[in-house]
């Protein structure tokens, strides 16, 4: 060695190691020379360890190496990050299949506040939430408005609800650049059930962070206790599921633990991480269950941040059918049909319901079923849901899974006969042996004057009705009748006996005792039947027949109950799929009555499809265009032989009072008869007035029927014919030509009666005029009050075809005197002829 080295100094990092006793160790090499892996025998240095290179020209080349491979080290574990987490593997995923994340992942809902015991009362009933209120994934760790930054984050969230899908995200977006780019240098994930995994607590059982840490990411234990001594203050630690740790007070001793390496049993290692023992610079996100949020909080160092992950809002769904879909009319069909349902949209604010929903009517659509023949009932898809948390997140035996099921039915029929949603903890420690373990409960902490309150929950009232049903329906016969007749049927439980009827679905039954060991007694399904022949309501009906969904006995009630009527009540689209769905299971039913009831074009479309198949409908559609649908549909139905059909539609005419418009109201009536042979369409025009009392006197069409081959019905579009009665009934005097231009050109006419006020000179130009212009037209019957001079000039010196005869019968009535004449005109080919004929006698 030279005498005039270069220096190499080691020397420790520690708080007292500039202090006279401190460790200091020098080394020197003589120019040209160097130091290689100087070796320290009978010494232990603690703390960071720095080798500064003194050579000339060459400061600082060991610590700009060293930061140099960290970068490339985080790099490479950024692009494995990318590879990995832009896949998610399904809960019916086959060996290898995977789907996109982008494909599956919505933005779920995110608030950052504690709801008081009302809000959740109202979270718990609500059918629908705002995004409004949400807090973005890269806002987590912002300041609040005191300027304090969170050093912990808690993201708590039901089973189902999306936290791990959430950080899988987080992950995928920070190792892209597009989240925390400038905040976090490095994220580790850390999975709580893998580290519950008996492969990393095998061998000695105890783990040093490093340890972990190497389980759960691409990175080695070398290159990760590289990137642990670099800026902790930009790091974040993920850690996942913190309700499925295995934790005993002993595992999280208030005594530090400080070291990287130190090992210590799992679940001590990352305590000592949550409490901050370990770089307490360093960010923590943490995603738990409301079971386990106030041990996590007592935990967690400070200062923390409590944000709850409450699923989907309202419009979060409707973009996850369409990202799960991708293809438009798949997608709207899905949407619309689940929109329709108060109760499954609901549930679709938990995301696997969604997933659920959306995986079942996938199928439905590959197979090329019909939507509504499938088992996409309200029942199925709670029973899905069911099944699926009792596989991920309960234990396998049977008995212990029969013993859930039960008590959680037992506290759910309490809270509904409480009318509570929320429950006290006493009543829940009494009823389940261990609700913190239970995926269906959530927990929460209500302030009562100087003391928190604990009280449980349901995930949404709809499931504690689930539950109750599914407790019911595992009792023996008498004690299900006897809960039925003595609790169902005096209470608020109209959702749990649809539930009822929904769980008495063979393929629900099969699915729930095959997975689950829950058996439904045979005598349960005959005690449901029976009451259903009783009942009187008949939507209801179609409602309890839909969640049963067993076509034969929808046949067989439907031929008891031949009426379904619904008058002046709101017709809900989700009745329209019960009314579809039971129509599609028969042939013929007798009578469909739906008066008052807001049929609106959307769900006459839906109910279009089996109108044909009743004998008898009285419908009232809200427009002229939807009594044309209507009867299009109804005509072109070939199922009957013969069918009636009273349809009325309403139109509101404005009138204008000086500087007020009031409405005058027309009320348009078609009845249809349909036979083998020959069919007849009757149209009544009745206008009466509304706010502004109208002369009908001066209204010359009161009705019309035509009559003509089957054939030529089916066939026959009867738009314009409607818009000419629209456009007439809307004229201020309803004078001029009566709507019936169109009606030339129906195939086949064989016969018209009509009905008018009076017969006009106008009237019988446009009676001559269809006369020769349909040549089918066999016979024209008018039935008048009055025939003015002009209009019987006309008819004297009128030609028709003389095959096409003219029958026009006035009745002139004297109420006074309680007489009327009664006179009948004919004309045919150029025949004219006038008789007095004797009416019966009207009397007073």
């Amino acid at each position: 060695m030279s005498r005039d080295p270069s220096h190499y100094k080691i020397r420790s990092n520690k708080k007292h190691s500039r202090s006279h006793t401190g460790p200091y160790v020098r080394t020197a090499a003589r120019s040209g020379g160097h130091v290689t892996a100087p070796v320290l025998t009978n010494s232990t240095i603690t703390g960071d360890v720095h080798i500064t290179h003194n050579a000339p020209g060459v400061f600082g080349h060991c610590t700009q190496t060293q930061t140099s491979d960290i970068s490339s080290v985080i790099d490479k574990y950024k692009e494995l990050i990318c590879s990995e987490y832009q896949y998610v593997s399904e809960y019916n995923s086959l060996p290898g299949e995977q789907v996109l994340l982008s494909e599956r992942f919505t933005q779920p809902l995110i608030i950052q506040s504690h709801r008081d015991q009302k809000e959740r009362e109202e979270d718990i009933r609500c059918s629908s939430r705002s995004s409004d209120q949400s807090v973005r994934l890269n806002d987590l760790f912002d300041p609040d408005n005191r300027r304090i930054s969170p050093r912990a984050v808690i993201l708590q969230g039901n089973s189902g609800n999306g936290k791990s899908f959430t950080v899988q995200k987080i992950m995928k977006d920070w190792a892209s650049g597009d989240l925390y780019k400038q905040r976090f240098k490095i994220v580790f994930h850390l999975k709580c059930k893998e580290i519950n995994h008996k492969e990393i607590n095998r061998r000695s059982g105890e783990k040093s962070l490093v340890e972990i840490l190497s389980y759960s990411c691409s990175l080695t234990s070398d290159q990760i206790s590289q990137v642990l001594q670099e800026t902790p203050e930009k790091m974040l630690f993920i850690v996942d599921g913190f309700d499925e740790l295995r934790l005993t007070q002993d595992d999280h001793p208030k005594s530090p633990h400080t070291a990287l390496n130190k090992r210590a049993p799992p679940e001590v290692t990352l305590c000592a991480l949550l409490r901050g023992r370990i770089l307490p610079e360093s960010f923590l996100l943490v995603t738990t269950r409301s079971t386990a949020t106030d041990t996590l909080s007592k935990l967690l160092k400070t200062p923390q941040r409590f944000t709850e992950i409450m699923g989907f809002s309202s419009k979060g769904v409707e973009k996850y059918f369409q990202g799960f879909f991708r293809n438009e009319e798949f997608f709207r069909k899905a949407y619309d049909y689940v929109k329709a349902n108060e109760t499954l949209i609901t549930a679709c604010s938990i995301p696997v319901i969604c997933w659920i929903i959306c995986t079942v009517m996938r199928e439905r659509f590959s197979d090329g079923s019909d939507l509504t023949s499938g088992l996409e009932t309200t029942t199925s898809i709670y029973a899905d849901f069911v099944s699926t948390l009792l596989e991920h997140h309960c234990p396998d035996s049977i008995q212990d899974v029969l013993a859930l099921l039960r008590s959680l039915g037992q506290l759910a029929e309490k809270g509904m006969l409480e009318q509570q949603v929320l429950l006290d903890e006493e009543m829940v420690n009494e009823t389940v042996a261990d609700p913190a373990d239970s995926p269906f409960l959530s927990k929460f902490l209500f302030k009562r004057r100087v003391h928190l309150e604990t009280m449980f929950s349901f995930m949404h009232l709809s499931f504690q009705e689930f539950f109750t049903a599914l407790y019911y329906v595992s009792l023996d016969g008498n004690e299900f009748e006897e809960k039925f007749t003595n609790v169902c049927l005096k209470g608020q439980f109209a959702a749990v006996v649809k539930f009822l009827f929904g769980l008495m679905n063979e393929e629900v039954r099969h699915t729930l005792k095959r997975k689950h060991g829950v058996c439904v007694h045979p005598n349960t399904q005959n005690i449901l039947k029976d009451w259903l022949f009783q009942r009187r309501d008949s939507l209801e009906t179609l409602h309890h027949l839909f969640e049963l969904h067993e076509e034969s006995f929808v046949k067989e009630v439907l031929n008891v109950k031949s009426e379904v009527s619904v008058k002046s009540t709101p017709l809900r689209i989700i009745d329209c799929w019960a009314l579809l769905y039971c129509g599609q299971c028969c042939q013929s039913m007798k009578q469909l009555s739906l008066y008052g009831c807001d049929l609106t074009s959307e769900k006459l479309a839906m109910i279009l499809p089996v109108l044909h198949k009743f004998e008898e409908l009285e419908l009232n559609p809200v427009s002229y265009s939807d009594m044309v649908a209507v009867v299009n549909a109804v005509l072109r139905g070939r199922t009957l032989s013969s069918q009636r059909v009273n349809i009325m539609a309403r139109l509101a005419i404005p009138k204008f009072l000086g500087r007020f418009m009031t409405f005058s109201i027309c009320d348009t009536s078609v009845i249809l008869s349909v036979s083998e042979d020959l069919s007849s369409v009757r149209i009544e025009t009745d206008r009466t007035g509304g706010l502004v009392c109208i002369d009908t006197s001066r209204f010359s069409m009161r009705e019309f029927t035509v009559t003509f081959p089957q054939s030529s019905i089916i066939t026959f579009d009867w738009t314009n014919v409607f818009q000419e009665i629209q456009a007439w009934t809307e004229m201020n005097d309803g004078n001029g030509d009566m709507p019936i231009f169109s009606l030339q050109s129906v195939p086949g006419l064989k016969m018209m009666e009509l009905s008018v006020w009076s017969l006009t000179e106008c009237h019988v130009t446009q009676m001559i005029s269809l006369s020769e212009n349909c040549p089918s037209l066999r016979e024209l019957r008018i039935t008048c009050l009055h025939v003015p001079e002009d209009g019987l000039r006309l008819l004297q010196k009128s030609h028709t075809r003389p095959d096409c005869e003219l029958t026009i019968e006035r009745i002139k009535c004297s109420f006074l005197h309680g007489r009327s004449h009664h006179r009948k005109i004919s004309l045919n080919g150029g025949v004219f002829s006038m008789e007095e004929l004797r009416p019966p006698f009207i009397p007073l």
